[in-house]
């Protein structure tokens, strides 16, 4: 799964001041709720010094990294709330390549089967994570962009069966594979929403004549970045628009929308359109 393109400090900041801080997460509209999970899930993919000076801005002081073996994610917490954001691909790193390459199902620790690659990564986080929830009692809340949208749905689903107190109140992800086969998303059932950007092809990896499938609500981003619901039909000729508008500026769609700045500033127009800010 691709990282996003460098960013200065000035232009990551341009971002995230979009969202307002939060005191209460859970009060917020649904748009303004997602908009501030991409950007945490965007943001965890900087150094830590730079993260722990943006969650501040955004009203999270208390900021925790995890690291085991090149699987990585980052925790946000204020009074109220802690969310989880999984990191995403690293091109530089072959242990997220290994994940995102190794498409073979393994067992999963709840029904059903799941990627192997995507496992392997959440094996190794899993442990870190749990010790730091295993007394949590504020809300819980998990996101992630790219393979980290992935991880991110393996960790919520093992809440499920872990002996932490904590349920999730929600999974939001942005350009999510797919994770697990039929058996075990429907085992799953966590409140998600799945962000997806037009031609992303990250999220129609791994394929479906392979098993494997999507669950949560699918939050669909058209051709021209609005949240829209369509048909199959409709779709089909929405996916073939955006694939003609990206060839007129010289990109390929399936690539460029995949960006979790392009994800970002797509939500965020749609939550300033509705009033939500």
């Amino acid at each position: 799964m691709q990282n996003p393109q460098p960013l200065s400090q000035q232009s990551v900041t341009e971002i995230v001041i979009h969202s307002p801080p939060v005191e209460d997460l859970s009060l917020l509209p649904g748009m303004s709720r997602s908009l501030l999970l991409a950007e945490l899930a965007m943001i965890a993919y900087l150094p830590q010094q730079e993260v722990e000076k943006l969650a501040a801005s955004m009203g999270y002081t208390e900021v925790l990294f995890f690291d085991n073996d090149g699987s990585q994610a980052y925790s946000f917490a204020n009074e109220v709330n802690i969310i989880i954001a999984c990191r995403g691909t690293e091109p530089n790193e072959w242990n997220d390549l290994k994940a995102d390459m190794d498409a073979t199902k393994a067992v999963a620790e709840t029904i059903g089967r799941v990627h192997r690659g995507f496992k392997k990564e959440v094996d190794d986080l899993w442990p870190l994570l749990e010790k730091m929830l295993i007394s949590n009692t504020r809300k819980l809340w998990f996101t992630g962009h790219s393979l980290g949208g992935a991880m991110a749905t393996i960790c919520a689903g093992r809440c499920l069966l872990s002996h932490i107190n904590t349920v999730p109140e929600q999974l939001c992800t942005f350009g999510s594979p797919r994770v697990g086969n039929k058996r075990y998303i429907n085992y799953a059932n966590i409140d998600y929403y799945r962000w997806v950007n037009n031609n992303d092809i990250v999220t129609r990896s791994p394929p479906a004549w392979m098993g494997y499938r999507h669950t949560g609500t699918e939050m669909y981003l058209n051709s021209e970045g609005k949240l829209k619901k369509l048909n199959s039909a409709q779709r089909s000729a929405d996916l073939w628009k955006g694939f003609v508008m990206g060839l007129k500026k010289k990109e390929i769609d399936h690539f460029s929308d995949h960006s979790i700045n392009r994800y970002i500033q797509y939500i965020y127009d749609e939550v300033h359109s509705r009033g939500d800010l």
